[in-house]
């Protein structure tokens, strides 16, 4: 995923958007790479910004496939935001193709990435707003980000940012209470690949899935292997699937294993407004209460 960073630098992605010398129409007009980071920019810029997001719900950000109205939409842009640390590995091909020379805002910008533990090849998780501390350096980045795009509305975004950030700490804490009620030689799970490695980092659990960090990679028949064989000397019962992946692949681990469903993880999309995970503190709590229902014994 990372060799197009090289390609993304040459737009000037990691630097922050130029201040615009005219009064800009509003509402301002931000278009973001996925829904999840879609929806931490509407919470911040409450109604002085309009914000689209590139991948839909229930879309998947590592294969996504923009389109010409993709592109249309991020010439339009006031201000676009990223992820970063390699997630929008299509977004270099789209800027081409919209002859877009913008600046976009990389959130992730000051968050202490995570390297899975083990791996061949070290190669960092995208996977960063699964810890909600991270989402909070989100937050304060997109603030920055909008008063800098528009310091008219500048005292309203510091107000919404802070009130975020309020439900985001309680619902930090919601989850740690959450987690600690579960013994520490139970608090694993199974799923469909390796998106919660901050949650595991941030909230003491470990994840185990058969495809790697990005659902572009295919699992080897070796790996597999080996995780159905911790997986039976572990005593995990269940497993989930994700809502943006691909299930086949953790399905065929369960069956060798002997593991029950348990519901669907929303690890990298939200749900659309009539699902369970319409925004991002809903998808967390939606797949902490799984997940704890999960690890709990019997």
């Amino acid at each position: 995923m990372r060799h197009l960073i090289p390609v993304l630098g040459l737009l000037g992605l990691l630097a922050a958007p130029a201040t615009h010398a005219a009064p800009l129409a509003h509402p301002l007009h931000a278009v973001a790479s996925f829904t999840v980071l879609a929806d931490v920019v509407a919470q911040v810029g409450g109604s002085h910004v309009s914000v689209t997001s590139l991948v839909p719900p229930d879309g998947d950000p590592h294969e996504f496939e923009p389109s010409p109205d993709d592109a249309r939409q991020l010439r339009q842009a006031d201000i676009v935001f990223m992820s970063g640390e390699g997630l929008e590995s299509w977004f270099g091909r789209l800027a081409h193709a919209a002859g877009y020379q913008g600046r976009p805002v990389i959130v992730s910008n000051g968050i202490s990435a995570y390297t899975q533990p083990g791996a061949g090849q070290p190669e960092t998780d995208p996977h960063v707003w699964n810890s909600v501390p991270n989402v909070i350096i989100w937050t304060n980045n997109i603030r920055d980000a909008l008063i800098a795009a528009d310091p008219v509305d500048a005292e309203s975004f510091r107000i919404s940012a802070a009130r975020y950030v309020m439900r985001l700490k309680a619902l930090d804490q919601d989850i740690r209470t959450q987690i600690a009620t579960i013994p520490a030689d139970r608090r694993r799970v199974l799923t469909s690949h390796d998106a919660f490695g901050y949650f595991g980092r941030a909230y003491g659990v470990t994840f185990m899935a058969p495809q790697g960090l990005s659902t572009e990679t295919e699992a080897a028949a070796g790996d597999v292997a080996a995780l159905i064989d911790q997986i039976r000397r572990t005593g995990i019962t269940t497993y989930f699937m994700e809502n943006a992946t691909d299930p086949r692949l953790v399905q065929q681990v369960a069956h060798a294993t002997g593991a029950r469903p348990g519901g669907e993880l929303y690890a990298e999309a939200l749900s659309p407004a009539s699902g369970p995970a319409p925004d991002y503190i809903a998808m967390m709590r939606h797949n902490t209460d799984l997940m704890v229902a999960a690890m709990r014994p019997r």
